[in-house]
Parts: structure tokens; C-alpha cells; sequence
């Protein structure tokens, strides 16, 4: 059997979430009647700080909605890592959904400090420059390394951007994982934000599904541009109630892929030509370096065990639930 650890995203629900999904009261969530949607809109909204969230299909359309109510199309710019996701892996959504401009931060680990935004601002006034509009952050950082950004980090950026009137945004993908692996309140992190967002499909285990929180202002402005995207989902309840299941029962679990990420890094630090450092595993993604990484990927996959190469010589590998260590061994023993 394969071992998969290409993504989070491939895990598939659990017997206990299937059974929830089935029982799931259901209702018309376009016109905010689904009681499974409510509940986990209100349980996300409370757990990241924000006053009201909203049930969407996917990050990726968290981030886009959120954008577009930061940005105004016609120069506005959005200051965020060059490895983040909105510029890896969207379809180049800031510029063609957002009209925006992108300042690609060059930061080690995918974090960034207040004095690299003080850095990156253009200058106020200044009628040749895109305007400096937006903060972006990727907690965890996804193709940087599953790094966590230490609380006063985050506080040093979001202190910045409030002395320059600058919007911000969370990417909380992986916000769990950094709640685990640090202690820190989700609130704590996400709370500061004009918009932040958790996802269920990750580590947490759902097959679909991620919630937007923000100021009861921005929510209704969101509801319009979800809306315009074609983002009604009708009974929703039967997919909601795997994002409540998965806040439930798989939270503190993803200590143990983190486990298995430190002791998958720590194996491949063994073979030879592989290059890792497993003192910087903090979270679930590994991310280490080969001669070729395209080659490397695809002979693993051969093998029986699926990666993702990130480029010429970095391939990346991510534990979740539907690792287990014995899995993570397996996996160790075949590409050895």
C-alpha cells in the first residue's frame, strides 16, 4: 500500500465524522437557516476572536473573498512572502480576482518582522507606486516549512500595519497546528486580524470545507462576493458537520503528526545525498533537499511512497491522520 504523503489534503474522513455527516440537521444556508452551518460558523467565529465567520468550499476561496474586500482594483498592494499560497498555488487570484499588485517578501522560514513591512511600504501620496494596502500571513507557513510565527512576531507586523492604516489578513490553514505545537491561544493569533480563516480539510480531517472570520461588516460583505462567485451550498449541514466533528475529536491528535514529521525528518537525515535538518521540523510538513528533486519524487512514488517536488531540489513530504508511525517507518525502510 502507498504511503501518501504528498499532502494533508489527501486525508479522508473518519468512520465517527461519516456517521456525523449523516446525522447532520440540515436547512437552506443561503438564507442562513442551516442550524449544522450556524453552529460551526459561530464555534469558528468564537474560537479565532472575531465577532462573526462564514462557511465556505475552501481556503483558497477564503483568501480570494478576503482579498477582495481589502483591495481595491486600480494599484492597491498586498506585502506577503513570495512562498505563500496566494502566490504559489492560486491561480494567480490576487491580480485577476483583486485587481492587486503582490510585494513579495523574501523571509527565512516564510516569517516576516514588523521592520520588513516598514520596509516594503510605498510612499504615502506617492502617484507612481501601487498603494500599500494589505498584510498577508501564513500561519502555519506551508512551502517554507510548516514554521510557526511566534506570537510577538506576528504582533510586530500587525503593530506596523495598524501605525499605516494597512489591512490584515490570516491565512489559518494550518492555524491548528500552530496552536498544538506552540500552546498559543487560536484567538491570540487570528484575533488582531481584519481577516483570518481555519480549514477543516487539512489536518484536521474533513473532505471539504473552510470558515472565513472577520467583523460582522466585512461578513455581510463577504456574503455578496460568495455570492457572486457562485458559492451557495444550499443544505450544507452534511459537509458542516465534519468541521464541527473534526474541532471536536481532531484537534490535539495533530501532535502526533508532528511526532511523525520529526521522526520522518530525522530518517531521511540518514540517507544518503538527502539534506534536512530535523531540529527544524516544528509542525507536520518536511521539507528537505535532493540533487534532483523532480526524479527523486517520482522514483519514490514508484516505490510506494508519494511526495511533492517543489522544485529543482526541494521536495516536500506532510504527515496527517492518515499516516500513522508504523506508515511513517514503512515509508523510510522503501526509500532507503
Amino acid at each position: 500500500m502507498t504511503v501518501n504523503l504528498h499532502s494533508d489534503t489527501q486525508t479522508r474522513p473518519s468512520e465517527g465524522m461519516r456517521e456525523a455527516m449523516a446525522r447532520a440537521e440540515v436547512g437552506d444556508e443561503q438564507r442562513k437557516l442551516d442550524p449544522t452551518v450556524n453552529e460551526l460558523q459561530e464555534r469558528v467565529a468564537e474560537l479565532l476572536g472575531q465577532e462573526e465567520a462564514l462557511y465556505l468550499p475552501s481556503g483558497t476561496m477564503c483568501n480570494a473573498i478576503s482579498y477582495r474586500l481589502h483591495l481595491r482594483p486600480g494599484g492597491d498592494e498586498v506585502i506577503l512572502d513570495r512562498t505563500a499560497h496566494p502566490i504559489v498555488a492560486e491561480a494567480g487570484s490576487p491580480g485577476g480576482f483583486s485587481g492587486a499588485m503582490t510585494y513579495q517578501l523574501d523571509s527565512r522560514h516564510g516569517i516576516f518582522t514588523g521592520e520588513d513591512v516598514r520596509g516594503a511600504l510605498r510612499p504615502a501620496g506617492d502617484r507612481y507606486a501601487p498603494r500599500s494596502r494589505l498584510v498577508s500571513v501564513e500561519q502555519t507557513t506551508n512551502i517554507a516549512g510548516g514554521h510557526v510565527w511566534p506570537l510577538d512576531t506576528m504582533q510586530g507586523v500587525l503593530n506596523v500595519a495598524r501605525e499605516h492604516e494597512l489591512r490584515t489578513h490570516l491565512d489559518g490553514a494550518r492555524l491548528m497546528n500552530a496552536v498544538v505545537a506552540s500552546g498559543v491561544r487560536a484567538a491570540d493569533y487570528a484575533g488582531g486580524f481584519d481577516t483570518a480563516w481555519l480549514d477543516f480539510t487539512k489536518g484536521l480531517g474533513a473532505p471539504v470545507g473552510a470558515c472565513l472570520a472577520a467583523s460582522s461588516e466585512l461578513i455581510e460583505e463577504a456574503w455578496r462576493w460568495k455570492q457572486m462567485i457562485g458559492g451557495s451550498l444550499r443544505q450544507a449541514g452534511i459537509i458542516a458537520a465534519a468541521g464541527l466533528f473534526a474541532l471536536d475529536n481532531n484537534v490535539e491528535r495533530l501532535a502526533e503528526d508532528h511526532a511523525n514529521a520529526r521522526a520522518l525528518a530525522e530518517g531521511l537525515a540518514a540517507l544518503p545525498g538527502v539534506s534536512v535538518d530535523p531540529a527544524e521540523v516544528e509542525t507536520n510538513i518536511v521539507i528537505f533537499e535532493v540533487e534532483d528533486g523532480p526524479a527523486w519524487a517520482h522514483s519514490a512514488e514508484e516505490k510506494g511512497v508519494e511526495l511533492l517536488a517543489l522544485d529543482a531540489t526541494h521536495v516536500r513530504a506532510v504527515t496527517h491522520m492518515d499516516v500513522s508511525r508504523e506508515d511513517i517507518d514503512r515509508a523510510l525502510e522503501l526509500l532507503a
